[in-house]
């Protein structure tokens, strides 16, 4: 939180003070720009997804140098940027508030003050394009392939039968245009997000109040555990959706394009061990093992603890990174494989 005060003591633009939290943390944000085409975006809703929240201040220093793309977007938009939503998850780095509730399912309900808080901004910026800032597992490929979803997008649905309304339209078209500019980078890892309707998420509602919104998920780099490289390419994918915004040129993309996207599907471990019975015999021969890492805040620093997720023969799956298990020294001297070869060894069926 202490560097979050930093970057909002060297802003230059007022401060808005939307609420407070549970624990009566302020809630902040700011607004840049003097365009008529208003946009607003905000980040970590879930307090332990934090890329998002990073590539908005790449975003303003971006916005504050003296280019000639930044001067446009600012002259034809006027943004309003929440870099943490929900400030007692993210000193706790958990993903509900103090309250133990998901804030992103309670859009409808409004139960909780950082609920409410943002919904009165809502109301009273009247936005015309929403940005929802979210980080995804590292489970998820990018269809049924070995590369991972880097970046995922959605335009929610606004209604049970999923139809493509205008409002939903305008937001597909958006994501076919950082879509890509995004092939042109990480070609293969951009993915689109399931689009099941729930109201009380607030994607699904504030597309049902009439507003193209836009779910931003920050997902896994190879060898990017930190996600500074998907940082990077969120930052790149917002700047192209309000550089398209700014120029008006919405409507030279096509709906349909949208649907070229794969969806995400769920194929990915962190580790995919193979031939684990030559560690343990308590494996069954033919089986792999799947390990995903969870994040664990200890002293102020985030480890990757490995769990075992699933054992089975695994067929269709990959792994961020992969070891045959032929020899114990495959596992090298990382702490994360050491901690693996812990699990494989003290394993017993």
């Amino acid at each position: 939180m202490e560097s979050l005060a930093n970057c909002f003591s060297n802003l230059e633009t007022p401060i808005i003070h939307i609420g407070d939290s549970v624990n009566g943390l302020p809630i902040k944000g700011f607004k840049l720009g003097s365009g008529t085409r208003k946009v607003l975006m905000w980040s970590q809703m879930h307090g332990n997804e934090s890329t998002t929240t990073k590539a908005v201040w790449d975003l303003v220093n971006f916005l504050s140098q003296d280019k000639e793309l930044g001067k446009t977007i600012l002259a034809n938009c006027t943004l309003i940027i929440v870099p943490i939503l929900n400030p007692d998850g993210a000193k706790l780095y958990t993903r509900e508030n103090s309250n133990e509730i998901d804030l992103n399912r309670d859009a409808k309900n409004l139960t909780q003050p950082e609920s409410i808080a943002f919904r009165k901004l809502f109301e009273s910026f009247a936005p015309d394009f929403c940005f929802n800032l979210h980080d995804q597992r590292t489970l998820f490929s990018a269809g049924n392939n070995d590369k991972p979803a880097t970046v995922s997008f959605l335009s929610p649905a606004s209604n049970k039968e999923r139809h493509i309304t205008p409002t939903r339209e305008t937001a597909m078209k958006l994501i076919v245009a950082m879509n890509n500019m995004l092939q042109n980078e990480i070609p293969g890892q951009v993915g689109r997000y399931d689009d099941g309707f729930n109201d009380n998420c607030i994607g699904d509602t504030l597309q049902m109040l009439g507003v193209p919104t836009i779910l931003f998920e920050s997902g896994h780099y190879p060898r990017d555990y930190e996600r500074e490289k998907t940082r990077e390419y969120i930052f790149k994918a917002m700047v192209e959706a309000l550089k398209i915004i700014a120029h008006d040129k919405i409507e030279t993309y096509k709906t349909g394009d949208y649907f070229s996207i794969p969806g995400n599907k769920k194929l990915f471990f962190d580790v995919l061990i193979k031939h684990p019975e030559l560690v343990n015999s308590e494996f069954e021969a033919g089986h792999s093992v799947g390990i995903r890492y969870k994040e664990v805040l200890k002293e102020q620093k985030i480890i990757f603890k490995p769990e075992i997720a699933e054992i089975g023969p695994l067929e269709g799956y990959f792994g961020h990174e992969t070891i045959e298990c032929i020899d114990i020294k495959d596992f090298g001297f990382t702490s994360n494989q050491k901690d693996i070869l812990n699990l494989l060894l003290n394993f017993n069926k």
